[in-house]
């Protein structure tokens, strides 16, 4: 029995582990309003991840897209990453000055399921809201978009030709 009991508990370990959420490793996310600030300073766009914990489509994505190298190095020298936790109560600074929990800007975001990707400028203007799990060629596409400044003159859909 007792030996039954341990497999049962490694068992449900290693199920919870697989649905972790954490933002990807080896990529510099950081938090809400220091990524925000950084942002300003350098001039650079903004990707914003909303996970949460027990994310099976969030571990997916990490596991699966963000495990690119190329990625990487595309997002890490070009964006300032932020995580938010979808649920969290951690308080956060708007670029307004307002004061918002976590789990309160992803309501305004429509953060209602994760993972969500939202592409800001360095103002924190939000430019793309992209929801779902998404390969490496999706997010070259929405990078083109957003370095490119394309969302001055069309939408996402538009530039992408009405590929979602």
């Amino acid at each position: 029995m007792r030996l039954v009991y341990h497999a049962l508990l490694a068992l449900a370990l290693t199920l919870g582990n697989a649905a972790r959420a954490d933002p990807p490793p080896g990529y510099p996310f950081q938090g809400h309003d220091s990524g925000l600030a950084q942002a300003r300073a350098e001039g650079k766009p903004i990707l914003l991840y909303f996970g949460r914990y027990g994310c099976a489509w969030c571990d997916h994505v990490n596991r699966k897209t963000f495990a690119d190298a190329g990625l990487n190095k595309l997002f890490s020298e070009n964006y300032v990453l932020i995580y938010v936790d979808a649920e969290g109560g951690k308080r956060l600074r708007l670029p307004s000055g307002e004061r918002v929990t976590e789990a309160e800007l992803g309501a305004r975001l429509g953060a209602f399921a994760t993972p969500l990707f939202v592409f800001m400028t360095p103002e924190g203007r939000m430019v793309a809201k992209v929801p779902g799990f998404k390969t490496v060629q999706d997010f070259l596409d929405y990078d083109r978009y957003v370095r490119g400044k394309h969302y001055e003159t069309q939408t996402l859909m538009q530039f992408l030709g009405g590929k979602s």
